[in-house]
């Protein structure tokens, strides 16, 4: 029997003569990203930061950053919801990948992005990191549909679809959905 580190390929190559011989430069890479939603379901709220540099200098947007080569993607969510807010969380559910072209300004950017649920009464945060501010928000609906977020101190009120960073609108949208269903199953905070 052969082992499989001596089979050959229709060019004759063992994997190991294969690998040696591989071009990553031949495929492009997209960069990597997790974003967080942090939801409260009691008091119908969502944590927001505001982006301290470019791309979207001082708008609001999802924690979320960068993911480094010796993590998971779920522990880029969780380094990144503490280093921009100082909140730790422990449990994740994944909303979706987001890959749509353009959505990032910086380039070929995807997005893993997850919800989490908190108590908003009980965290106490803190903006951190690339973050020049956090703030919980209420969600304001559209008949069924949530439309807008609303800064409970100064009723600074933002649309889903076209105020918020990148694409995370469509991402807060689609957590939210996914977080009614979540809720059915388990009663979370």
């Amino acid at each position: 029997m052969i082992k499989d580190f001596e089979k050959r390929d229709k060019n004759g190559l063992t994997e190991e003569e294969f690998l040696e011989n591989y071009r990553k430069k031949n495929y492009p890479r997209p960069y990597l990203t997790a974003d967080i939603v942090l939801f409260d379901p009691k008091a119908d709220k969502i944590l927001l930061i505001k982006r301290k540099g470019h791309p979207f200098l001082g708008r609001y947007a999802l924690p979320g950053g960068f993911a480094c080569q010796d993590e998971s993607i779920e522990e880029t969510a969780k380094r990144e919801l503490r280093e921009e807010t100082s909140v730790k969380i422990s449990e994740l559910f994944p909303v979706g990948l987001y890959s749509k072209p353009g959505r990032d300004p910086r380039g070929w950017v995807v997005s893993q992005a997850f919800l989490a649920f908190a108590d908003s009464s009980e965290i106490e945060i803190s903006a951190g990191d690339d973050a020049d501010g956090a703030a919980w928000f209420d969600i304001l609906y559209d008949g069924d549909a949530p439309a807008f977020v609303k800064l409970g101190e100064t009723g600074e009120k933002l649309s889903l679809k076209d105020s918020l960073s990148f694409d995370h609108g469509e991402i807060l949208t689609d957590a939210l959905k996914k977080a009614k269903h979540i809720r059915k199953d388990k009663e979370y905070v």
